[in-house]
């Protein structure tokens, strides 16, 4: 089992099954992320006191190498996923957690700059509602 933390901001999308997916960087060590068939659990605030399991135990049903380049300007960002190259879309934005391709773009380039990423996307199903 692979446990995940998320910003309190996407608790809510989680939990209403509006976001199914995290982009996350590679780990390097010992440690890894979740394979296809295992348990994921999601939480906020890990390592705190804070803690909290945002949603049961979901089964990984995808997992992809992703590569993401942050523009310097605010063009939307360009994905590599799956051998296909292409510009956010407004579904990949919704289904990561953000309203827009470029609320993502913002996002990318607040926390990593302008740059490549290259990590996994990890993605689970949607829950039953």
């Amino acid at each position: 089992m692979v446990a995940y933390s998320f910003k309190k901001r996407f608790a809510p999308l989680i939990q209403d099954g509006l976001k199914c997916q995290t982009i996350r960087a590679r780990r390097r060590g010992r440690s890894r992320h979740a394979r296809v068939g295992e348990a994921l659990q999601l939480f906020t605030g890990m390592r705190t006191r804070h803690c909290h399991k945002i949603i049961p135990d979901p089964i990984c049903n995808r997992v992809y190498d992703i590569r993401i380049r942050v523009p310097q300007s605010m063009e939307p960002c360009q994905v590599t996923l799956g051998g296909e190259t292409f510009y956010v879309t407004v579904d990949f934005a919704r289904a990561d957690g953000f309203e827009s391709p470029n609320d993502f773009t913002q996002f990318w380039f607040d926390t990593h700059g302008a740059g490549y990423f290259e990590g996994v996307l990890i993605g689970w199903p949607r829950p039953d509602l």
